[in-house]
């Protein structure tokens, strides 16, 4: 067993730089390169492109722009590949990248992870009542698409079987990097901790640049290296411990704060978060900086997982269609409101004359009059916006009224309105999400290899942890004046989406910021500052290993991915909008010599 393996993450998403495959393969000194391309909306679109080609349904980039320049040199360096770029079309996908090894006279060897694709079970699953796991909804009678998060064991055995290219289908993300890990150091089914830290691992790498510094609350921090980011390497131990860095000599940044902002990314629970291998609790992890860029991390605990697996489906549920339009000069926003308000009561008239339905849902944005601010916002004075226009409807036809009329603002109505060059916009599916859950027996994991097929068990279930009680932190106590200053003064903040869900990360700058947030930043005041977003609860979640909590917005996003008519439809800035939430603290903090002098004096928070 060795001491330590070197994983680095390549890619976050599917159109992610494939700047970053090359930079972790030709100067991250790894043991094997990670690479993520499956968002939950990306399957339906695999899935549309394969029923139009048989052979498509998978990242051909990963091919194209990863593989062919890279694989020679990824043999000679003997590096592992993991990768879900196998979409909905796994073997289409090996064949083409055997194609690719041998074409280069590369002895390269390539496995599959599959059983994820759940469609010829869904009429199954719809006649035995399964419903969505956070509205209760039925399932829809169409899919275009359905897929299990499969685990990490199926990855290890490939491994294990000799691959030196892993493609996988719809698996977590994390399972990317723990797959490696149990091949490596022999973690077992039952090393619940090590799974956890394992999955921690993969949890901080999967999304890229973003733990080294990338959307970063403190942005000046690592403005300065945003055209050279370096990309994440996790460097990991037999006892579950890691250290996180980067390539020598890149942009970015790796520090307890960068790192802590991305661990609370698109987690609910941090002491229960159910994934198919483990239920992790990442809330008393630990973060030290142990040199420039290196972060070691530790006290990731875990349990055993429940017996079901998250089930991923789409369908297409009608069309939308989005527009955009400048308004200049005085009353900017005003002129763009009345001028969008005009629109689409103009399509409105059309559509009931041409015996068509009504939308199913409008939505008018004034990007640069700070929409997205509620109640809060401030710059309604503002002598510039963008009008943001969006409809649904089942019909195209009607969406297609709406883009063919949009251009007769142009000499109807504000005087200031321009930039129609991009031509009309054209309607576009509307692509919802249901999420479900599936007994793990219904779901079978199997690794292919060289003509060989393999079944594998998932992991066994076990008791689930108990519900946390919230525990507040003692009450602010002072008698002397206070003064207010925005969250950021005292607090970074990351944002992330789950369908419809979005989750607020709020980490003190000090642990004696604690209290004074704690008091402020409640659930009702999260719902009340986001109201114009928030349509269900709000959760706050102690994270004492991190000096903050997570917020869990429910029905937040105006129904998430392609579904949701928003600029912002993963609720990127939410945290962004929060931060400027006011929270009273005492006056003497924002003295000369105070904690928060900076923040007092230069209008921006330090650390101190």
């Amino acid at each position: 067993m060795r001491e330590a393996i070197r994983i680095g993450c390549g890619g976050a998403f599917w159109g992610d730089s494939p700047e970053g495959a090359a930079q972790i393969v030709r100067q991250g000194n790894v043991d094997y390169l990670v690479m993520d391309y499956l968002a939950e909306v990306t399957m339906a679109i695999l899935s549309r492109m394969k029923s139009r080609v048989p052979d498509a349904g998978f990242a051909g980039d990963f091919i194209t722009q990863v593989m062919r320049p890279l694989a020679a040199e990824i043999a000679a360096r003997r590096i592992r590949v993991v990768v879900n770029a196998g979409g909905v079309n796994l073997h289409a996908c090996r064949d083409a990248l055997q194609a690719l090894f041998a074409e280069q006279g590369l002895p390269l060897r390539v496995a599959v992870v599959e059983g994820d694709d759940l469609s010829p079970i869904a009429d199954e699953l719809r006649a035995s009542g399964t419903t969505e796991m956070f509205t209760g909804a039925p399932m829809p009678d169409r899919l275009l698409s359905i897929n299990a998060y499969l685990g990490a064991f199926g990855i290890a055995r490939a491994l294990g079987m000799g691959a030196d290219v892993v493609l996988t289908g719809r698996v977590v993300d994390s399972a990317l990097v723990l797959g490696p890990l149990i091949h490596e150091f022999g973690w077992f089914e039952g090393d619940h901790d090590l799974l956890s830290a394992g999955s921690l691992a993969g949890h901080l790498l999967e999304c890229g640049t973003q733990v080294t510094g990338g959307i970063f609350t403190d942005w000046r921090d690592t403005v300065a290296g945003w055209d050279d980011m370096g990309f994440p390497i996790a460097i990991c131990h037999p006892d579950g411990s890691f250290e996180i860095t980067k390539p020598e000599g890149t942009g970015g940044l790796v520090s307890a704060a960068t790192v802590s902002e991305q661990l609370c990314y698109e987690v609910g629970d941090p002491a229960a978060y159910l994934l198919p291998d483990v239920t992790c609790d990442w809330s008393q992890v630990q973060l030290e900086q142990t040199g420039p860029d290196l972060v070691r991390v530790t006290g990731a605990r875990g349990h055993a997982p429940t017996g079901s697996l998250k089930v991923s489906a789409t369908w297409a549920d009608g069309w939308r269609i989005a527009a955009t339009m400048m308004v200049a000069g005085r009353e900017a926003a005003a002129k763009a409101q009345a001028s969008g308000e005009a629109i689409l009561a103009r399509v409105a008239r059309l559509l009931a004359r041409d015996g068509l339905a009504p939308f199913t849902d409008t939505l008018i944005e004034l990007l640069g009059a700070e929409s997205n601010y509620g109640a809060q916002a401030r710059a309604q004075g503002t002598r510039e916006v963008v009008l943001k226009l969006a409809a649904s409807h089942r019909d195209r036809a009607a969406l297609e009224i709406l883009g063919r009329e949009l251009y007769h603002a142009a000499t109807a109505m504000a005087q200031g309105l321009t930039g129609f060059a991009g031509g009309r916009p054209a309607p576009q599916p509307v692509v919802r999400l249901f999420s479900c859950l599936v007994p793990k027996a219904l779901v079978p994991m199997r690794v292919s290899f060289e003509g060989r097929s393999h079944e594998l068990p998932h992991a066994e279930p076990g008791a689930q942890p108990t519900a946390r009680p919230e525990t507040r932190p003692p009450a602010p106590a002072h008698d002397g004046p206070l003064r207010t200053v925005p969250l950021i003064a005292l607090a970074r903040a990351r944002s992330g989406d789950k369908g419809d869900r979005a989750n607020i990360g709020v980490l003190s700058r000090d642990p004696a910021f604690l209290p004074w947030i704690a008091a402020v930043v409640t659930p009702d005041a999260v719902a009340h500052w986001l109201a114009h977003f928030v349509r269900g609860e709000v959760r706050r979640y102690d994270w004492p290993g991190l000096d903050g909590f997570n917020f869990v917005l429910d029905r937040a996003l105006g129904g998430g991915g392609t579904a949701s008519l928003r600029h912002d439809a993963q609720g990127k800035a939410l945290a962004q909008i929060l931060l400027d939430l006011p929270v009273p603290v005492p006056a003497d903090w924002t003295a000369p010599g105070g904690r928060l002098e900076d923040f007092a004096t230069e209008g921006r928070p330090h650390d101190r």
